[in-house]
């Protein structure tokens, strides 16, 4: 367990708290890029600030405070111009920097006057990559975007599913070093809302062995279970928890990468990234941006819904409260990935107070670029079902062309019986 002391040093993401400055070090995704396509502004709550993302007409994304300095109203609902966002109240215009460009009555009455130079808000970067919009919000100079794999493959279609979760992110990120937890939530949990029997689902697997080994992005997850070898990749491969908020799972055909993008203390912004390969040989169809969706939490009941994998998990997190009480949990031997990650924290949290970079703070284009990540092939011995299965509630825009793009794969690798 933690002391309350300790669980507040790592949950805690205000500006100026420990976890806040080390989060600050990072870019976060923080929409879909479609999302300004459809609508050129956005709200947006970020590490505790609540901001607002926008398109100008010129194509540069800004994320500035989300208040005008002047009279205080939301600039959610300002006008996109051609070189920023205008006060829809009273005309003011700042740019993608916070910095007040125009002052129309103002610059009417002095023309000569400089009093827009004076006034400046709160403007983070923007990069677009892969239909994600990413921001960052530390310090100066920013390090480089990171340009993970997964974002940059060629033939390929992709689907971004989003949730906001009333919970803190580290009990989110915690889950992707919990290996055990797949067999009783997704399998023994998941037959019983199916078929309401507390027995074991014929296919439920056994977890034998578990490990989590560091390594230079985070660490590598791996878990044997009964039935498959020690040889498999499973095992001797595993697939990555890359520090510090991203899980990335799949194989060679299909992956998903999670972000738990902190909110505030007791929000988090959930974004699965499904990405779909078309196999060696074969083209996938035209995509000309990622589709996004909203992810529905809840029954008409109120109840979660908890009928797909993900959605599962999202229950687990959110009913352990806003901010879990680790200081009243008891950890066991399925646990140690959750510790070690813990200490990487920890770990990474001194080395910024030290004045370095933590780990995966980039500054050079080979470094930003990193390749050669672990992460099985085939995965549970399955490539591909070849078809379309959600990972969490809703419906995707694009199943015809996920559909596509996984049939691709059926004369390539069989699948096991």
């Amino acid at each position: 367990m933690l002391s309350t002391e300790l669980n507040d040093e790592l949950t805690r993401v205000s500006a100026g708290s420990p976890m806040g400055e080390l989060m600050r070090r990072y870019w976060h995704p923080i929409a879909a890029t479609m999302e300004l396509t459809e609508r050129a502004t956005k709200a947006v709550r970020l590490l505790g600030e609540d901001l607002v993302l926008y398109k100008d007409r010129s194509g540069t994304y800004g994320l500035i405070d989300r208040v005008c300095p002047h009279r205080r109203v939301d600039l959610s609902y300002g006008i996109p111009e051609e070189d920023g966002l205008r006060c829809m109240y009273h005309g003011w215009m700042f740019d993608e920097t916070g910095q007040c460009v125009e002052q129309p009555f103002e610059e009417t009455v002095h023309p000569d006057g400089r009093f827009k130079e004076k006034v400046k808000i709160a403007g983070y970067p923007v990069e677009e990559l892969g239909g994600l919009l990413f921001a960052y919000m530390g310090p100066q100079p920013a390090p480089l975007l990171p340009r993970w794999e997964q974002l940059l493959y060629d033939d390929a279609v992709r689907d971004i599913a989003i949730s906001n979760l009333p919970c803190n992110w580290l009990q989110c990120q915690e889950n992707s070093v919990d290996a055990v937890h797949s067999e009783w939530l997704h399998f023994y949990f998941g037959n019983y809302t199916r078929t309401g029997n507390a027995v074991p689902d014929r296919d439920q697997p056994k977890t034998m062995k578990i490990a989590y080994d560091e390594f230079k992005h985070g660490i590598i997850k791996r878990r044997l279970q009964q039935g498959f070898p020690e040889d498999g990749e499973d095992w001797v491969k595993g697939h990555p928890v890359l520090f510090p908020n991203i899980l990335w799972v799949g194989n060679r055909a299909q992956t998903t990468t999670q972000w738990r993008v902190p909110v505030d203390d007791e929000n988090t912004l959930h974004i699965s990234y499904y990405v779909y390969r078309a196999a060696p040989g074969t083209t996938a169809p035209k995509q000309d941006m990622a589709a996004y969706r909203q992810v529905p939490l809840y029954e008409p009941d109120g109840r979660f819904f908890v009928d797909i994998t993900f959605n599962q998990d999202y229950m687990a997190w959110i009913t352990q409260g806003q901010i879990a009480d680790r200081s009243k949990e008891i950890l066991g031997q399925s646990d140690v990935g959750i510790i070690l990650f813990r200490k990487q924290l920890r770990q990474q949290l001194r080395v910024i107070a030290d004045g370095g970079d933590p780990m995966n703070v980039f500054r050079t284009p080979e470094e930003a670029s990193p390749r050669g990540i672990p992460m099985e092939d085939v995965k549970h011995r399955r490539l591909t079902t070849g078809r379309y299965t959600p990972g969490e509630n809703g419906v995707s825009p694009i199943i015809p062309l996920i559909e596509e793009t996984v049939k691709t794969w059926a004369d390539f690798v069989p699948n096991p019986a």
